[in-house]
């Protein structure tokens, strides 16, 4: 099948964003693609909290989720929302970081909330404390569809890679990594984790990601890496969106899962083992 992704360059708001994004998934669908996927807080990146809480929304009152299922059912397409910002109900707060999986009836088949919050101090003046604003999930989630199985994760996820064990063992041949990785790490290690997470499971890794200076009217503005990817079970990159914004096209065959893991099947070679003491 024909599959595409969409490299963003969000602002933090999200009514601005989302024409930008519906126009890009109307192209990507009128070039053929029948599973497009969006990166990682889709509908808004900010810096300030307080600005989160004036323009995110509840998902049942969200207007960026309700218009691309709404686009994904125009267009009979699948589509993963890489993940949106979203309020929640929580004592604290925080909002939900929460990648879902729409079918082409415009239904939400799938939900996953980011388990790994980005803490963490890249360069003396680059700090992030993902946490802070966001509560981490808690569910793995493996997605089923008649094209693949998929694994669900967002960003920092990549970095833990026995989730990815875990979702291969739980079916996954598909593995999403939604993303807006920062430029230092981005160029350190975004090809070598995406890489090595499909080389281990077998599976066909795809990373959609936000890229450039990302504005902001009142707020400290955010850059981001790009580098969307798209990494076959055998680990080699057929696309690489480098740093523009824009729709990119790539074909998807399933049969290179099996192909990949008949040649190395490292999976079913695992080996209870002890701890070391």
């Amino acid at each position: 099948m024909k599959a595409a992704v969409l490299q963003l360059s969000v602002s933090d708001d999200p009514a601005q964003n989302l024409p930008v994004t519906r126009e890009m998934l109307a192209e990507a669908a009128r070039q053929g693609a029948e599973f497009i996927l969006t990166p990682e807080v889709s509908n808004c990146i900010s810096t300030s909290h307080s600005h989160q809480r004036d323009v995110l929304h509840l998902e049942d009152d969200d207007p960026t989720l309700a218009a691309l299922r709404a686009d994904a059912a125009a267009l009979g397409v699948w589509l993963l929302i890489g993940s949106l910002a979203l309020k929640t109900d929580d004592a604290d707060g925080r909002f939900a970081n929460r990648s879902f999986l729409i079918d082409p009836q415009g239904e939400v088949v799938a939900r996953y909330d980011k388990i790994h919050m980005f803490d963490v101090q890249v360069t003396p003046t680059e700090t992030w404390k993902e946490s802070a604003a966001y509560r981490p999930g808690a569910q793995a989630v493996v997605a089923r569809t008649p094209f693949a199985n998929i694994g669900m994760t967002i960003c920092y996820d990549i970095r833990f890679p026995a989730l990815f064990q875990a979702l291969a063992d739980a079916g996954a041949q598909l593995l999403t990594v939604p993303a807006a990785f920062s430029p230092v790490t981005g160029a350190a290690h975004w090809h070598s984790l995406l890489r090595a997470r499909a080389i281990e499971t077998g599976c066909f890794v795809i990373a959609p990601a936000q890229t450039g200076t990302h504005n902001s009217a009142a707020h400290k503005t955010r850059d981001t890496y790009g580098h969307s990817l798209v990494v076959t079970p055998w680990g080699e990159v057929v696309l690489d969106a480098g740093t523009e914004a824009g729709v990119h096209l790539f074909d998807l065959d399933m049969s290179q899962v099996d192909a990949a893991r008949q040649k190395v099947p490292s999976m079913s070679h695992k080996r209870p083992f002890e701890a070391p003491q």
